[in-house]
């Protein structure tokens, strides 16, 4: 069977961090459903970019995230870089193929062991000890929207900020580092975001996102460095101390893996919850009868976070590379190649979910692939689903109405992207 090659005029927006801030990401949703329909597994070649396969369909993306032994992790970057970015990747690292080295960066039994550390913290069982101080942070940002009724935008002052704190409480970060953690995310993510980007960041350059990296992990390293301090004179209950303390679990870590580690959790670890509080504020604003109709049955609550959760698909996309020959819908991908999996798309397959722009409350069954499959399924996927669905539980009974007062914007980034900016008047009841 020959190879397809999809047009370079049709994928390279999907290259670019701009064409995910257009509407609710109408432009990509455009582009992929013809990738979907004409290219379902043909190869980009994009100038300036490695040569990759892109995987679009919904069985095809859970084909490759369940064979992890197959399609790789740890040999190229995880996300979109140029090839200048890559090179400058090697010059720092002194020949190294990333910055960072994270759970999402490793494979095999290296990436088992690093996973065994924290994972039960976030186990169903883990959760449970939680949910009290989960509450507080959702009642604690709940009473900001009281304090600022009838007018805020609700992505930067709560949708961002009540993840992060639960978040960066179980990890034991102060609460006075967390508005530079969440400064330093934003950087991280989106670099070529005119409101969001680091000062003095160049979108231009091609080479911005690999900077934006370095800087943004060696701010991490200096921040996170008093806390490995502190927790290894005096370890605490939280997940900094299991960190810190990694050689007495039979895990020890360099330096640079330690940090990453740290900045995983900073980072994904909240962005994806943030990014869904977010959309799910924007359709309840634009749909009056859906806010109605959680307030007449909460007990939809839980599956109207579930259809956010598909929804907003935060994570947009990931790259593997083959560590063999593989057969896959009738195309040969060879070792080596390079595939972006396309998480966003996945979620938005006609072939497994019946009209997928049709946001619906209801929708079952709901088999997303948001948190990915497979060995790297998102470790904290219990935690999200568990802090949103915590936040609505409280906060829909007493959301009596809420409209946009401007239009709502995405975040230019290709990589983790959600609203920006959702400026809302609502109305609370009392207490």
């Amino acid at each position: 069977m020959t190879t397809a090659t999809i047009p370079t005029d049709l994928v390279a927006p999907l290259f670019n961090p701009a064409t995910f801030g257009i509407g609710k990401r109408d432009k990509v949703h455009e582009i992929l459903a013809t990738i979907r329909r004409d290219y379902p597994l043909a190869k980009s070649a994009v100038p300036g970019f490695d040569p990759m396969w892109i995987v679009s369909r919904f069985n095809d993306v859970r084909e490759v995230l369940r064979n992890d032994e197959v399609f790789l992790s740890a040999v190229e970057s995880k996300t979109l870089v140029p090839q200048s970015g890559k090179q400058l990747v090697e010059q720092y690292t002194g020949g190294q193929k990333n910055i960072l080295k994270t759970l999402v960066h490793m494979d095999g039994e290296e990436h088992a062991r690093h996973r065994a550390l924290t994972a039960p913290s976030f186990s169903p069982d883990g959760l449970k000890r939680l949910e009290a101080q989960i509450r507080d942070s959702a009642a604690r940002w709940i009473r900001v929207m009281d304090e600022k009724a009838p007018e805020m935008e609700f992505a930067s002052e709560v949708a961002f900020r009540y993840p992060l704190e639960v978040m960066m409480d179980i990890v034991g970060a102060p609460r006075e580092d967390h508005p530079r953690i969440l400064e330093l995310v934003q950087w991280f993510f989106n670099f070529a975001d005119p409101d969001l980007q680091r000062p003095g960041a160049d979108p231009t350059d091609p080479t911005e996102v690999v900077k934006t990296w370095d800087l943004v992990n060696a701010e991490f390293g200096k921040l996170y460095s008093s806390i490995i301090a502190d927790r290894r004179a005096c370890p605490r209950d939280d997940i900094a101390s299991i960190l810190a303390n990694s050689e007495k679990h039979g895990c020890p870590m360099d330096p640079r893996t330690m940090i990453s580690y740290f900045l995983i959790f900073s980072s994904a670890g909240h962005d994806s919850a943030a990014a869904t509080t977010a959309t799910s504020m924007w359709h309840l604003a634009e749909n009056p009868e859906l806010l109605q109709q959680l307030r007449a049955d909460p007990k939809l609550i839980p599956s109207f976070v579930e259809e956010a959760i598909r929804w907003t698909s935060p994570v947009q996309q990931f790259i593997r590379t083959a560590g063999r020959d593989y057969e896959m819908n009738g195309q040969t991908i060879r070792k080596g190649d390079q595939l972006y999996v396309s998480y966003l798309s996945a979620n938005f397959d006609e072939d497994v979910f019946p009209d997928p722009f049709t946001f619906k409350v209801d929708r079952r069954p709901n088999r997303h692939i948001t948190f990915g499959a497979g060995e790297h399924i998102c470790v904290g996927a219990n935690l999200a689903r568990t802090e949103l669905r915590i936040f609505w539980e409280m906060l829909i009974p007493r959301l009596e109405s809420v409209e946009l007062t401007a239009p709502a914007r995405m975040a230019h980034s290709e990589f983790v992207c959600g609203p920006k900016e959702v400026p809302i008047r609502y109305k609370l009841l009392a207490a």
